[in-house]
């Protein structure tokens, strides 16, 4: 499995709705809000990195109210 952590900027007061919608996806294991440069912190766990890259592209930036995304992949050791 792969772990990567997506940090993600949206529009003001879409935060409820993004989290909604990002508990929906299967891959998706937490979600937070946080203060600071991002406005939320989401884990996802998928087979490989190939899936982590489909969901971050297809599903997350492509979500309404998300401006802006940075995706951080767990190294293996």
């Amino acid at each position: 499995m792969t772990d990567a952590y997506v940090m993600l900027n949206c529009e003001l007061g879409a935060e409820a709705q993004i989290l909604e919608e990002l508990k929906q996806i299967e891959q998706v294991v937490d979600v937070f809000e946080t203060i600071g440069t991002h406005d939320m912190l989401v884990k996802l766990q998928a087979e490989n990195f190939e899936k982590i890259r489909e969901i971050v592209s297809w599903n997350i930036q492509k979500m309404k109210n998300v401006r802006s995304t940075a995706t951080l992949i767990k190294k293996d050791n």
